[in-house]
């Protein structure tokens, strides 16, 4: 899987949630549904509006994954979730996308500076400028047979363990890099 992606296409399944709707606006996107609880902004006048109670167990970002998921998604490129004032907010979203991992998919959180992958027994390639970091760590335990191929820093069927940052910024060298991880979870930061 390649990581590198645009922005939403026509072709796309966009789902706002809850406040992301003003930025759908603001960049001249439709939205497919905005779901949310709308306790931080205000319910949108559309037909296309699930709302759900402030008192849940769920993210709003959750929620639009489970409806993606619903709706047969297995991709999924989440804008707007790093950064800001809720710190929270943002771990909540990587731990989202251990969720999407675990689930059989594959989610990108997408950054104005910096974007995350969580992949599961599997492997990805991107690319990046000569001398850009990227980090790899083990998340939710223990990652066997991990290996980075065409970074500076190469590592060949490594065993990661999440309390030791041992893949923390490798870098770019003008090519493809290719993260592979045989059995577990790692989340994988670069830069935009």
């Amino acid at each position: 899987m390649k990581s590198n992606r645009p922005f939403p296409t026509e072709n796309d399944y966009v789902i706002a949630a809850d406040g992301g709707y003003k930025h759908c606006v603001r960049f001249g996107i439709t939205p497919d549904i905005v779901i949310g609880d709308f306790d931080s902004t205000k319910k949108p006048e559309l037909d296309n509006v699930e709302v759900h109670p402030v008192m849940k167990d769920d993210t709003d970002t959750m929620l639009a994954i489970k409806h993606g998921f619903e709706k047969g998604y297995k991709y999924f490129y989440i804008y707007g979730g790093i950064g800001g004032e809720r710190t929270d907010h943002t771990i909540a979203n990587i731990q989202s996308l251990g969720y999407i991992a675990e689930h059989g998919g594959m989610g990108f959180l997408i950054g104005d500076r910096e974007n995350f992958v969580v992949i599961k027994d599997t492997h990805m390639s991107f690319n990046g400028k000569s001398g850009d970091e990227f980090s790899v760590f083990a998340f939710g335990g223990i990652a066997e047979g991990v290996c980075e191929i065409g970074a500076e820093y190469l590592l060949e069927n490594a065993t990661l363990s999440p309390f030791y940052p041992l893949g923390v910024s490798n870098k770019f060298v003008g090519e493809e890099v290719i993260v592979s991880v045989k059995k577990g979870c790692l989340l994988i930061k670069w830069n935009s």
